[in-house]
């Protein structure tokens, strides 16, 4: 791991804006006021610039993770392969579950960009779930949503051929980017790959074989040229691609 100067700051000094976003989340925004000021009271807030590892798999869970700006790679490594797992963009909280369990990291984390990341000591959330009947409820919650998310993601990896998972991958982003018939990709293609579970080189073949359904490539740029015939060929299902559910 790279060894890098970061600002680092209590959570005491957090900035407001900060503070209210973090506690607007579902998380935390029922939960009790003395309970969260205890909660942020001992967090710790950092920059940190891009391609730096916060967290290694395996390692304790030393820290419940919140991203304040900036973005986070999600990935697992075995037998000198890796890849990604998910995305984490402001705001929002990672890896709950290992902090709750007092367990390994399953996975590592690292900045895709310059980012702002707030830390908070596993052991406060754990001390405070067992006295807020709230904010315990808000994270099985939370938990149960990322477990269906897991499932929807297993569903689309194991029913899915290549070509189709990248046609609804296309669509979700377009989706997200406001629907229109041009959008550009979230990330560079090597990571697209990656978090579809296929090589560079077989994303590159399925580019081509979307090209009769009206999809065209232009570096990270996509146009769907024929819409009806993209969403036939690709069957799109909300007990899949629907992530917030």
């Amino acid at each position: 791991m790279t060894l890098v100067k970061r600002t680092k700051s209590r959570g005491n000094d957090m900035p407001d804006s900060e503070y209210r976003d973090i506690r607007k989340l579902d998380l935390f925004a029922q939960m009790a006021d003395d309970n969260f000021t205890s909660l942020m009271r001992g967090t710790y807030v950092q920059n940190f610039p891009a391609q730096i590892e916060l967290i290694t798999e395996g390692e304790p869970s030393d820290f419940l993770h919140i991203v304040i700006s900036g973005s986070v790679d999600l990935f697992s490594t075995w037998n000198g392969r890796d890849t990604s797992m998910a995305t984490v963009r402001p705001i929002s909280t990672f890896i709950l579950a290992a902090t709750i369990k007092d367990a390994p990291y399953l996975m590592s984390a690292r900045t895709l960009e310059k980012s702002r990341i707030a830390l908070i000591p596993s052991q406060d959330v754990r001390a405070i779930f067992d006295a807020d009947g709230n904010f315990a409820r808000a994270i099985v919650t939370e938990l149960a949503q990322c477990y269906r998310s897991v499932i929807k993601a297993q569903k689309d990896l194991k029913l899915r051929t290549s070509l189709e998972r990248l046609a609804n991958y296309l669509l979700r982003q377009q989706r997200h980017t406001g629907g229109g018939a041009a959008f550009e990709l979230d990330f560079e293609k090597r990571r697209l790959a990656s978090v579809l579970g296929m090589t560079p080189e077989n994303l590159s073949r399925a580019f081509k074989g979307l090209q009769p359904y009206g999809v065209t490539v232009t570096g990270t740029r996509i146009a769907i040229d024929n819409q009806a015939d993209l969403e036939r060929f690709a069957k799109p299902n909300p007990l899949i691609d629907d992530f917030s559910t």
